[in-house]
């Protein structure tokens, strides 16, 4: 991705929030700029959990058609003392007609929520135990307390204020129709690190090409203002 897509791309999140009447944590409004001046040892959490923007595209190349803009707003660490929050938030922007693609988690169990606007469509099937997709095994998932059965692959539409829960190692990928979506994740500790496995090639993370200077910066990009004296 383009520096310039993802300084637009959180510019536009910050005023769909506002239409939404939203309002975000601080740290999703420092500027670069003010990360810089951040006392870092009061801000540790964010920076070890990678609180904050996470704009990606999956590798894909085309954020329009495949891609999110996240904001993590708060989450814990397997196994530390330190942070032992067993789940974690984050704020889901999907732009009309743009799709995450095929993916599932080893060990997060999920809830995704329409918040409002568009239709939040879904397509679910089961990995088998070598990562592939099951084709043949029905789907049974809650929406909203309700159980739902469907075949893979089969589309689950969620329209605003609809909410599914997604157990560990169920394929899944969505995407906006007829308007925007403002989506919403609750789900156990989330680790984008380990724990996502995508059923084609790609990648969680963007490589970024730095046509004009950052304006925000992304939640994997804490560390790199160690070198300024941060």
């Amino acid at each position: 991705m383009k520096r310039s897509q993802i300084n637009y791309a959180i510019d536009k999140a910050h005023a769909i929030a506002e239409t939404f009447r939203l309002c975000l944590p601080d740290f999703a409004y420092f500027t670069a700029d003010a990360w810089r001046q951040q006392d870092w040892a009061k801000w540790r959490e964010v920076r070890d959990l990678q609180l904050g923007w996470d704009i990606t595209d999956f590798g894909r190349g085309d954020f329009a058609q495949t891609g999110l803009t996240l904001l993590t707003l708060r989450n814990g660490l397997w196994g530390s003392a330190n942070y032992p929050k067993p789940y974690a938030e984050k704020m889901l922007q999907i732009q009309q007609d743009q799709q995450t693609p095929w993916h599932f988690h080893t060990h997060k169990m999920e809830d995704i929520v329409n918040r409002g606007g568009g239709d939040l469509c879904m397509q679910l099937a089961w990995a088998t135990p070598d990562a592939q997709y099951d084709g043949q095994r029905a789907v049974e998932v809650n929406v909203d307390g309700q159980r739902r059965s469907c075949k893979p692959g089969d589309t689950l539409v969620l329209k605003p204020g609809q909410g599914v829960c997604l157990p560990p190692r169920l394929y899944h990928r969505f995407w906006a129709e007829k308007a925007f979506v403002l989506g919403w994740e609750i789900s156990m500790v989330n680790d984008d690190q380990h724990d996502n496995h995508f059923l084609e090639p790609g990648g969680r993370f963007p490589a970024i090409t730095e046509n004009e200077p950052a304006k925000w910066l992304l939640c994997g990009e804490y560390d790199g203002l160690r070198g300024e004296g941060v």
